[in-house]
């Protein structure tokens, strides 16, 4: 026996808003706001602070070329006392009144000065091709004047205050960092507690779509809702654990980075000081050797000295005359560490405020900007 049902389909249309929203009774996100707004600035520091690291190296490349300058200068000055030297070692082994030996140190003296200045010159070429690169162009297209390392530089001051460390993007990063972990902690401290929501809807049921909209369809409905694991295997404990870690470890990292900020700035403001002191000590050696190069070379002509004492004394002073150019060059880039070690004129001001970021992120809600006003 066959049996047939007959069957029907009736659609049923609805209409209207409907909205549910979770209370955040036990602050968990507002702790993942906070979490995130310093995420935020967090990064924003590391950009600062990979910025003035750039910046530190294009200022060091800078300063650097320039030494090269001053020395390839130095070397060729030199080139020109000794050219001067070896013809007059030449007219004295020509007048057969020197060995003939005199006139092989002379030439050495000579050749040698050449070939340093020559490396000046090919170190010179390197750093200028560093700067291209650090600000963005290719190396040939690059062509920096010869000039001279800077023998006059600012005074530097006797003591900073601790409160410019507050001008350091890795410090305001670290900062940052650490009140974000601590944030973390209340985040894994609320899953302990039961999400509670509220949900609404209001609209119009029914068929057909030609009738939906009448007051015999309206529909609304109000409602609460609470959810909560009763048992995670201790997985909530050991977050909670693994997130005070985690701020306990940039509470230290924290710590360490003003240490270490601490520790540049001290350690320039005295090598400022100390580099001072012995370009002055330097300074004095210097005219001592010139003197010395001069005694000599007129005992050399008056028959009383081999030249072996001439070339000791223009190596001597040559090399002194290095050292000293080099203590410049040092604290050149001694007064460019510390202007990093400050934060080289940044401030956490220049950081996104909260207020801002929270403000301008389309997936918070409104109510928020008006809660910060």
């Amino acid at each position: 026996m066959v049996t047939y049902t007959n069957s029907t389909t009736t659609n049923t249309w609805n209409t209207g808003p409907s909205a549910s929203w979770t209370l955040d009774v036990w602050g968990r996100i507002r702790r993942q706001v906070q979490q995130q707004v310093t995420a935020a600035q967090a990064s924003a520091a590391d950009l600062a602070n990979a910025q003035l690291s750039y910046q530190s190296q294009l200022a060091s490349a800078y300063f650097n070329l320039r030494y090269q300058d001053s020395l390839k200068k130095l070397y060729l000055n030199n080139v020109g006392y000794f050219q001067q030297a070896l013809t007059i070692v030449q007219n004295q082994v020509d007048a057969g009144v020197t060995d003939p030996s005199a006139l092989w140190q002379a030439k050495y003296q000579l050749q040698q000065t050449r070939a340093q200045a020559t490396q000046a010159g090919i170190t010179r070429a390197q750093y200028e091709h560093a700067i291209a690169v650090l600000i963005g162009r290719a190396p040939a297209d690059l062509t920096i004047p010869t000039g001279a390392l800077p023998l006059s530089l600012p005074t530097p001051p006797q003591s900073l205050p601790s409160v410019l460390l507050q001008r350091r993007p890795d410090i305001a990063a670290a900062e940052r960092t650490m009140e974000g972990y601590n944030a973390s902690i209340g985040t894994a401290i609320a899953a302990y507690y039961p999400e509670i929501s509220v949900s609404a809807s209001y609209g119009y049921s029914g068929n057909p779509l030609q009738t939906l909209v009448q007051a015999a369809t309206r529909f609304w409905s109000l409602g609460a809702s609470s959810t909560e694991t009763l048992f995670k295997g201790g997985a909530r404990t050991a977050a909670v654990r693994s997130a005070r870690a985690d701020y306990d470890a940039s509470v230290a990292t924290y710590r360490q980075t003003v240490l270490t900020a601490l520790q540049g700035v001290e350690d320039n403001l005295s090598n400022l000081r100390l580099l001072s002191e012995q370009l002055t000590q330097q300074d004095v050696a210097v005219k001592s050797a010139q003197e010395a190069v001069r005694v000599s070379l007129n005992e050399y002509m008056a028959g009383t000295q081999t030249y072996t004492t001439v070339l000791t004394s223009q190596q001597s002073a040559l090399n002194y005359e290095v050292q000293a150019l080099g203590i410049h060059q040092s604290m050149a880039i001694s007064h460019v560490d510390l202007i990093v070690a400050l934060g080289g004129g940044w401030d956490v001001s220049q950081l996104p405020n909260k207020a801002s970021l929270q403000t301008n992120n389309p997936l918070l809600p409104e109510f928020i900007s008006k809660t910060k006003q």
